[in-house]
């Protein structure tokens, strides 16, 4: 089955709200086997609508609307859907009842179109959280459901009402996998699997750069979730000997969720010192639900005196090799590890920009220690791209990394 998503909304069109409904939908369809063919957005214009509604049947069997179900008179996505299949809104009793439900007094008149559907090939979809049910018209072989646009309307309703309907209708499961990876780019990725996708038919492969690592995704359509689930497997088999060694998850989690996790089994602490990035490692950590039995502790030590004070930081350390160096950042990890005893103590200095660096170490350049199973050791990475909010973000994501390859082996 094909679909399109099909917005409606002046506001978003204005930049006023982000489109968060075509996502959600997406993945949710997809997961279902069902293909997206189009996203599109119009605004609150019937003559618009109409016409993608037309644009969209030229190629899809099905479209699902968000939005233009509320009371007021720019809200017109019901009257126009009627009108593009040729049926007739009236007044469906039993939804009246329900609507009267939501206003303690007497309800304003305007809400009395919520009221209004479809006469024939109309099946209600039930909105608990708000006045503005949804609803699905199957005609002629084609199918439309409009669902109500606030997210807390919309995701419920097609959770509980929609997907069972359309579950009823397939015949095939949409599995997917999505196989994360850093040290290796998008383009190096796809060489090394190149035959593979050439080849493909189902399963397919399809890579996708994001900041700092790529990922690839491994889907199968089948008619049971265990055929696709298992020609899947066999794909991913095939991944792993050519690129098995920059692989981190298998199942899409992020890099440290999965550090974390490794940590869990261990029973391992983990505790940070940041300098150039200010932070920005320890709250990465503490934003993943359940670190706390994991994390001890992040350092924010930006200036000589705190790094001498907070980590034993030696002033000839400083003096001679300059803050933002291998020897200040080795440093750095051993003081982190006599003031909190965690297994595993990462730590980072550098030049974040705009101002400062030198010749040999230019902004960009930062240092990651690390102290590990009673070793000290330092790691120098350089980004080009010397803006000051990117520089932190990767210098965050190279201490996960430096410390997933001390769990793993890889350093």
């Amino acid at each position: 089955m094909k679909c399109t998503i099909l917005t409606v909304g002046t506001e978003i069109l204005f930049g006023s709200i982000t489109n968060t409904n075509a996502v959600y939908l997406s993945r949710q369809l997809n997961a279902l086997g069902i293909d997206v063919m189009y996203h599109m957005t119009c605004g609150d214009n019937p003559g618009r609508l109409k016409e993608l509604l037309a644009y969209a049947y030229e190629d899809c069997d099905m479209v699902i609307t968000t939005g233009g179900l509320g009371p007021t008179e720019d809200d017109l996505t019901k009257e126009n859907i009627a009108e593009f299949f040729g049926e007739r809104n009236v007044l469906w009793e039993d939804q009246l009842e329900v609507l009267r439900k939501h206003f303690p007094g007497d309800m304003p008149k305007n809400n009395l179109k919520q009221a209004y559907f479809p006469e024939n090939n109309c099946t209600i979809l039930k909105n608990p959280n708000g006045t503005a049910p949804g609803f699905m018209i199957e005609k002629n072989g084609r199918i439309i459901a409009s669902l109500p646009g606030p997210p807390k309307e919309m995701q419920p309703m097609f959770e509980n009402e929609l997907r069972p309907l359309l579950l009823a209708r397939q015949d095939s499961v949409l599995r997917y996998k999505n196989i994360r990876t850093f040290g290796i780019g998008e383009s190096q990725l796809e060489m090394e699997l190149l035959d593979i996708i050439d080849a493909q038919t189902d399963p397919t492969l399809a890579t996708y750069a994001s900041s700092f690592e790529t990922t690839l995704r491994i889907a199968s359509k089948r008619r049971t979730a265990e055929e696709a689930d298992a020609a899947i497997e066999e794909t991913l088999a095939k991944v792993r000997e050519r690129i098995g060694q920059y692989i981190y998850s298998e199942d899409g989690e992020d890099l440290g969720c999965v550090v974390l996790d490794m940590m869990r089994e261990r029973g391992l602490r983990l505790s940070a010192a940041e300098s150039c990035t200010g932070g920005a490692f320890g709250k990465s950590v503490t934003d993943i639900p359940g670190s706390s039995d994991v994390f001890d502790r992040s350092l924010v030590t930006y200036s000589w005196d705190a790094k001498m004070q907070e980590l034993g930081v030696k002033r000839e350390t400083l003096e001679r090799f300059g803050a933002e160096s291998d020897e200040v950042a080795m440093e750095m990890a051993d003081g982190l590890y006599r003031a909190s005893g965690s297994d595993v103590c990462v730590s980072v200095t550098g030049f974040a920009g705009p101002g400062g660096g030198t010749e040999d170490k230019p902004v960009g350049t930062f240092f990651v220690g690390l102290r590990y199973q009673g070793i000290t050791r330092s790691f120098r990475f350089m980004t080009k791209r010397a803006n000051r909010a990117r520089v932190r973000e990767y210098a965050a994501v190279e201490m996960m990394r430096t410390v997933y390859k001390a769990l793993t082996g890889r350093l």
